[in-house]
C-alpha cells in the first residue's frame, strides 16, 4: 500500500507542476484521496461486500468531489488532476498512465444493459468537462479535447473534439479543419430564414394568382 502511495506521489509530481512536494501532495490532492479510496472500496466490490463498497465510495465523493463507482476497473498509473466533478460508473475500465481532469464523465446512455460504460485505453488524456458516453473503446494515445461528448469508438493516436466529438487528428495529422468554436452556424437562425423564402415565394404566387382572377 505505501509503495503504490509513493508511486502515485511521484506520479503528481512528475505530471503537475504546481506540486510543491510529497507531504502536501498527500495532504492537499483530492484525486489522489479518490483513486486510494476507490483502491479499498474495490476490494470490497470484488469480494461482493457491495454495500460497504458503496459507503467508501459515497464518503470518498463527499470529501473529493469525485464518484468513483467501486466497480470500475482502472489500471496504474492514473492521475486527476483537479477532479471536482469527475463521474466514472460502474462498467468503465481504464487503462495505464491515463490523465482525467475536472468535470469528466465516464458515464451510460441509459440504453445498454450489462456494460453500459465506455472503455479507455493506455495513455488517454480526456479534457475538461468532456463527457464519454456509452459501451465503446477509446484506443491507445488518444486525447479528447475540453467539453468534447464522445458517442462512438475513437481509434488509437487520434484526438477528438466537439459536439458530438469528431476525429481532428489522427497521428498527428489532421483530419478535418480546426472546430470553430465561436463562428457556429444558428440551425434555428438558418431554419427561419428558410421560412422566410418559402413564405415570400408563396406571397408571390398569389400575387400572380389575384392578378390571373381580375384578368
Amino acid at each position: 500500500m505505501f509503495k503504490r502511495l509513493r508511486e502515485d506521489i511521484a506520479l503528481v509530481k512528475e505530471r503537475d507542476p504546481a506540486a510543491r512536494n510529497a507531504f502536501e501532495i498527500w495532504l492537499t490532492y483530492s484525486g489522489l484521496h479518490a483513486i486510494h479510496s476507490y483502491r479499498h472500496a474495490h476490494w470490497f466490490y470484488k469480494h461482493k461486500m457491495f454495500t460497504i463498497a458503496r459507503i467508501i465510495s459515497q464518503l470518498a465523493r463527499f470529501r473529493t468531489g469525485i464518484e468513483i463507482h467501486p466497480g470500475a476497473k482502472i489500471g496504474k498509473g492514473l492521475f486527476i488532476d483537479h477532479g471536482m466533478g469527475v463521474v466514472i460508473g460502474e462498467t468503465a475500465e481504464i487503462g495505464d498512465n491515463c490523465l482525467i481532469y475536472q468535470g469528466v464523465t465516464l458515464g451510460g446512455t441509459g440504453k445498454d444493459k450489462g456494460k453500459r460504460h465506455p472503455t479507455l485505453g493506455d495513455n488517454v488524456m480526456v479534457g475538461a468537462g468532456a463527457k464519454v458516453l456509452g459501451p465503446f473503446k477509446i484506443g491507445n494515445n488518444v486525447k479528447i479535447a475540453a467539453n468534447a461528448v464522445v458517442l462512438e469508438p475513437i481509434p488509437d493516436n487520434c484526438t477528438a473534439a466537439g459536439i458530438p466529438a469528431r476525429i481532428v487528428r489522427n497521428n498527428g495529422a489532421k483530419v478535418v479543419k480546426e472546430l470553430d468554436q465561436v463562428h457556429i452556424p444558428d440551425p434555428v437562425s438558418q431554419e427561419m430564414c428558410s421560412i422566410h423564402i418559402e413564405i415570400e415565394k408563396l406571397r408571390k404566387k398569389v400575387e400572380e394568382l389575384e392578378k390571373n382572377a381580375e384578368k
